[in-house]
């Protein structure tokens, strides 16, 4: 690989720069939260899950989603947003992307091979290729990952509103958030919530991963909110729990 080519795919994984923590107040109007509604004090959100468990082991695929990133979080990955070889960091190493992947990994979900073949069956839906899919960098791209997500996944909305049960029951554990430019940054939303109803964010923006109060304090506005349900499990019916 040239040094030059070497260079924009680090830069393809640095959207999810580790510097960015430090620009938080340069973008207050960006964030996408409005005020609370409703008395203060902790607020019910119902709990929604598609009754999917791809790998079979009993534990729905959200919560499997969930887990697989905050093991990131519990082993406190060290970001790296170096090229790999093979595409793979090392465990204990990784950015945002890394974050993502390897939830997927512990639902069932290989997401480089599901990336990579999406690429080759629809070069032209992804205009970050450049009709030169590099299957060692490209399941770690966020911009990769918006159009796998646009295609593979449920959309839902990108509005974060405290207080607000009806709202905020479309923010569950195991969705995907990503943040816009000029920092683009993707994470895996969590299962515990502020008492205001508001979700943790399970992401990777350095020194480490973690899972934070960071859902709406990122300084760019979130741009897409995902919920990964396969295409032929969409007929199912959602099943409800109650909040613990």
């Amino acid at each position: 690989m040239s040094r030059v080519k070497w260079m924009a795919a680090c830069i393809g994984v640095l959207g999810c720069a580790a510097v960015a923590g430090a620009l938080f107040v340069f973008w207050p109007a960006a964030r996408q939260v409005l005020p609370p509604i409703g008395p203060a004090g902790a607020v019910e959100v119902p709990r929604v899950a598609a009754r999917i468990d791809r790998d079979a082991d009993g534990v729905l695929d959200a919560d499997d989603l969930v887990g697989g990133a905050r093991e990131e979080a519990r082993r406190r990955t060290k970001y790296s947003g170096a090229y790999y070889a093979g595409g793979y960091p090392p465990e204990g190493e990784g950015a945002c992307t890394d974050v993502v992947w390897r939830a997927f990994r512990a639902a069932g979900y290989d997401l480089k091979s599901m990336v990579d073949a999406d690429i080759r069956a629809h070069p032209h839906a992804y205009p970050g290729v450049r009709g030169q899919p590099d299957p060692n960098i490209d399941f770690r791209r966020v911009s990769n990952l918006i159009v796998f997500f646009r295609r593979q996944a449920v959309s839902l909305t990108t509005v974060v509103r405290p207080g607000d049960a009806e709202n905020l029951s479309e923010w569950q554990g195991g969705d995907i958030v990503v943040y816009g430019p000029p920092l683009e940054h993707i994470g895996i939303v969590s299962d515990r919530r502020r008492p205001d109803g508001v979700p943790l964010l399970i992401h990777n923006a350095g020194p480490c991963a973690v899972e934070a109060d960071s859902l709406t304090s990122w300084p760019t506005r979130i741009t897409h909110h995902f919920r990964y349900i396969p295409h032929d499990a969409r007929p199912r019916r959602m099943v409800l729990y109650s909040q613990r």
